[in-house]
């Protein structure tokens, strides 16, 4: 196949360049050369997809069987990326987020036929957050790519490569060692999926020419909190010692939730759903979920090689100081 990749230097985008080379495609990638280093047999054009002279030099003289957009954030821009490419491939697929669904994260079982967050396809960067735009993206995509859309809603993404800071954060807090602040229930079942395994679906469907949309999770209960952060302490050979607090306990002591320690979800309605989407209709065309150990693992092998002080985690992860005095009032 003949693949243009739009983004294709981080995480997950990373992730659908690898795999799209592993299996032989032609690959051209679209980005600004600012955010990772290029890869070995890869046509790389450089721009930028906000600027129009940049997308029509893209679009000059060449065609793909598909489009793998992974870093559309604004409905605006996308729909200009969009009409630059359409008659240019056969299929546009574009990763969203399940964060699209407005019914996310409060209703359990949420699915491809839950209601998205009203948006306008061409809305600006200031009409909305993260998931009401990703909405308004998606009806971008829909409305003005003429081939197939197949549309790719993640739920929680981990993996080698990852540049949020979540499991990087826990990997490197964990090998520090001594007591670490555990949120919570061990026992809550989560719902996380490798980022390898969603660029092994995306670009199963975009070669079947698929015009449709799927939740890309992992099957609830995946793993649970307890067990994750085992695998964590295994990994790292790590002699670290889980101290379990409650949420109302770390709650009262404004400790914030996902953030300050990443994946906490403290029980109540308006999380009720965090961990129990539908991931059905993608399993049943195909994907395929690895064991999150092996994704911790490989995490760790990668992580490890980059010195602590340049390690990046985004906001994620609390302050050394207070996970110190919350384990001390606790105790």
């Amino acid at each position: 196949m003949r693949t243009l990749i739009i983004g294709g230097s981080v995480f997950l985008g990373r992730a659908v360049l690898e795999e799209a080379l592993r299996r032989g495609h032609e690959v051209t990638t679209f980005n600004r050369g600012r955010s990772g280093a290029d890869l070995p047999g890869v046509e790389v054009v450089r721009g930028d997809r906000e600027v129009a002279e940049d997308l029509a030099r893209l679009a000059d003289g060449r065609e793909w069987d598909a489009v793998v957009d992974v870093c559309g954030y604004v409905p605006r821009v996308v729909g200009e990326s969009v009409r630059a490419l359409n008659g240019r491939a056969a299929t546009y697929s574009f990763v969203s987020s399940i964060s699209a669904c407005s019914a996310w994260p409060e209703t359990t079982g949420a699915d491809e036929s839950s209601p998205r967050f009203e948006c306008a396809p061409d809305a600006g960067p200031g009409d909305g957050d993260y998931g009401t735009l990703k909405a308004g993206c998606e009806r971008a995509v829909e409305q003005g790519f003429d081939g197939n859309v197949l549309i790719i809603e993640p739920g929680l993404i981990l993996g080698p490569h990852e540049d949020v800071g979540r499991l990087p954060w826990w990997l490197t807090r964990i090998a520090r060692g001594g007591q670490v602040l555990a949120p919570g229930d061990p026992d809550v079942a989560m719902q996380v999926i490798d980022a390898r395994d969603i660029a092994a679906f995306t670009l199963d469907q975009a070669e079947a020419g698929t015009d449709d949309r799927f939740f890309t999770t992992a099957a609830p209960g995946n793993i649970t909190y307890g067990d994750w952060l085992a695998e964590c302490r295994a990994v790292t050979g790590s002699d670290a010692e889980f101290v379990w607090v409650k949420d109302r306990f770390l709650l009262d002591r404004e400790v914030g939730p996902w953030v300050e320690l990443p994946l906490w979800a403290p029980e109540g309605p308006d999380l009720a759903g965090i961990w129990l989407t539908s991931s059905a209709k993608a399993i049943a065309a195909g994907l395929r979920c690895r064991p999150v150990a092996e994704t911790v693992r490989d995490t760790w092998a990668w992580l490890r090689d980059i010195p602590v002080e340049e390690r990046s985690f985004g906001k994620h992860g609390i302050d050394p100081e207070k996970e110190t005095r919350i384990l001390a009032e606790w105790a």
